[in-house]
């Protein structure tokens, strides 16, 4: 079998790194996991998240605010 399977594609993130990004508390991306809000990985007694699972999280969150 040559090449990786299809659903393993793209940067892993930590449960650390999306707080990092997302500006949050590790206790809150928990919170979004096992709310079933942000798709995650088990591994071990940790998470993984998948780069472009939390580009669809963030980009589903997103508002735009006009100007005045």
């Amino acid at each position: 079998m040559t090449g990786s399977p299809s659903f393993v594609t793209g940067r892993l993130f930590t449960v650390a790194e999306v707080a990092e990004v997302m500006r949050v508390s590790n206790m809150t991306v928990y919170r979004l996991i096992r709310s079933g809000e942000l798709p995650a990985l088990r591994v071990g007694k940790g998470y993984r998240i998948f780069e472009s699972d939390l580009e669809r999280f963030l980009e589903g969150r997103s508002v735009h605010v006009e100007g005045g």
